[in-house]
């Protein structure tokens, strides 16, 4: 009995041995292939600050292992962005708060009017101008030397 089990394991690890052998000098193994993604994907809003109702309407498209990973890293980058900007401007309106209980009246305003002035839309913000163009004189070949002119 135990020869026998002793041969059964035996031919099968030469079998697991002879097969794997055959799929890698074949090339039989095609991989992972690429996956289209399933097209619900639901991302996050770029033209105003996040609300606790557009994460959980946040969807990523499903594909074989999991989820894109680009879409997964762009909605953590947006979130991580959103996070810290509303964390500085909690900073700026305790300090407001703060500069009001202590009678800083002048402090609280320059403080108001810098938040405003972060709030307010890009669009409103006027055009850079650009650059005036300034012609540069024509450069002279080098088989083209003027010689100076003598005046008498």
């Amino acid at each position: 009995m135990g020869q026998l089990l002793l041969f059964i394991v035996v031919a099968l690890v030469v079998a697991t041995i002879v097969f794997g052998v055959t799929v890698l000098l074949s090339g039989g193994d095609p991989g992972l292939t690429p996956v289209e993604p399933d097209g619900r994907a639901v991302p996050l809003p770029g033209d105003r600050p996040l609300g606790e109702e557009d994460i959980s309407r946040t969807r990523f498209d499903t594909v074989w292992r999991g989820y894109r990973m680009a879409q997964v890293d762009q909605a953590l980058q947006r979130a991580a962005y959103d996070i810290g900007y509303k964390g500085e401007l909690i900073g700026v309106l305790e300090a407001e708060v703060a500069a009001l209980r202590e009678g800083r009246i002048d402090d609280a305003d320059a403080l108001r009017k810098a938040r405003e002035a972060a709030l307010a839309p890009t669009a409103a913000v006027p055009p850079v101008p650009e650059p005036p163009v300034i012609p540069m004189e024509p450069s002279v070949e080098d088989d083209q030397v003027q010689e100076p002119v003598e005046k008498r």
